[in-house]
């Protein structure tokens, strides 16, 4: 019989997710008689017994499946020989905190598919967790705004909001942000605060996440180009946010000058930088939720936020950043290191350069949890198991042991096999070079 395994969770003790329910295990064991191997947890957000009642053996450790399903990133130390990982690696970018993981993969001959890669034919993402992202993320940018606010001495009704693990559901902290919005609605913003800008970077699943809980609020659309003019326009409504979209061509400009090429900033980004400098002045908040490759251009830099915090006429319009893909010293230099739902900001003092915790103080507020899905663990798990499912039965029953070139997988996971018996897979190879560095 193929069996899997599912492992717990131990990032943090917010790390409330599973890669499959019960529901889903019920579903392999009895329609595919897949044997489902589940390592107990008392944090994980379906109770052991669950997954036990669903047809599942539940024991001290993943059991001795080839395959091991997770969410996030597997400890170094818990790595074991010859075992195929399905995971969130954080190793594809070859950031050097990911490489002493990636170097016990191939160390101890394992295999590594990592979900990120699991695209189909036009490159979309098929197995995420990325709108809950979103929406935890922007739920936790609202309550930051909000705090950020009061000890400046605004009282909002984002005052109100709370953190999203504070919810019991999306059902419930989507229903209370729409009631904040109709606070804003009939009674507005403080005069002296007004007009109040969200931008947003990109336009895949974080992003739509983020934008779904901000459309419970009372909001007009703005190009970027008509931001500047916002305060002086005496007929936009005093009742609403403003919210511009800023996609590739909005966040990228040629150095020399020209128009936007999305084919040479693949090919070339060395020839583009940031756009949003001229943008800062006039943002509120900017919900960061777009991919970021170390090759391209930073969005936002530390020199432009130096620059903005250095120019003597007070506090800047900037308040929060909210950077949901979370690349710590990526593409929002601001966040120079990443937080947790239970301490989940820091101010960034552009001028000194060092970061401080809380809402209070000189410089944006960063919001930058790493983990932002397990705020929502039901809902997150149900929605990225569902994806995950139909993959299931061709990972149990993978014969793991013969060449990668011979392995019986579809292509979207054939794409996604970052190492096999110890040894990277030839579209990885790119990966080397970050290995030395280790």
């Amino acid at each position: 019989m193929a069996t899997i395994a599912i492992r717990a969770e131990d990032k943090n003790r917010w790390e409330r997710r599973a890669p499959l329910t019960p529901d889903h295990v019920a579903e392999l064991v009895r329609e595919h008689d897949i044997e489902v191997d589940v390592e107990a947890s008392p944090l994980r957000v379906y109770a052991d017994a669950e997954y036990a009642e669903a047809g599942a053996s539940v024991g001290p450790d993943p059991g001795p499946g080839r395959v091991v399903l997770g969410v996030k990133e597997i400890p170094v130390e818990k790595v074991q020989p010859g075992r195929t990982y399905v995971c969130f690696s954080h190793v594809i970018k070859g950031q050097p905190a990911g490489m002493p993981l990636l170097r016990r993969f191939l160390e101890q001959g394992c295999t590594l598919v990592d979900y990120e890669p699991i695209v189909d034919a036009r490159g979309r993402r098929i197995i995420f967790f990325g709108r809950h992202a979103g929406y935890a993320g922007m739920l936790d940018t609202l309550w930051a705004l909000g705090q950020r606010l009061a000890v400046e001495g605004f009282r909002t009704p984002f005052e109100e909001l709370r953190l999203a693990h504070h919810y019991s559901s999306l059902h419930e902290a989507l229903d209370h942000v729409a009631r904040v919005g109709e606070r804003i609605r009939k009674r507005g913003l403080p005069t002296g605060l007004r007009p109040v800008a969200f931008a947003f970077t990109g336009s895949g699943n974080v992003s739509q996440g983020a934008q779904e809980v901000f459309e419970r609020l009372p909001f007009e659309n703005l190009e970027p180009e008509a931001l500047a003019a916002l305060p002086e326009d005496r007929d936009r409504p005093r009742h609403v946010l403003f919210r511009t979209v800023l996609g590739r061509a909005q966040r990228f400009r040629r150095r020399q000058g020209g128009g936007f090429d999305a084919a040479e900033l693949q090919a070339h980004p060395e020839r583009y930088e940031s756009a949003l400098d001229a943008l800062l002045p006039h943002l509120t908040v900017l919900v960061n939720g777009v991919y970021w490759d170390p090759d391209q251009p930073r969005l936002v830099t530390r020199e432009a936020l130096r620059a903005l915090w250095s120019r003597g006429d007070g506090q800047p319009k900037l308040r929060v950043i909210g950077d949901i893909t979370c690349d710590v010293d990526g593409s929002i230099e601001a966040n120079v290191r990443a937080t947790d739902p239970g301490d989940p900001v820091y101010v960034y003092d552009p001028v000194a350069g060092v970061d401080r915790p809380g809402v209070e103080g000189a410089g944006p507020v960063v919001m930058a949890v790493d983990n932002l899905p397990c705020e929502l663990p039901r809902e997150a798990s149900e929605h990225f198991g569902d994806s995950l499912l139909r993959f299931v039965p061709k990972l149990a029953r993978c014969d793991w042991s013969r060449p990668l070139a011979e392995l019986d997988l579809p292509v979207e996971l054939r794409r996604a096999v970052v190492a096999h018996r110890g040894e990277l897979a030839p579209e990885y190879r790119y990966l080397e070079s970050a290995l030395r560095g280790v």
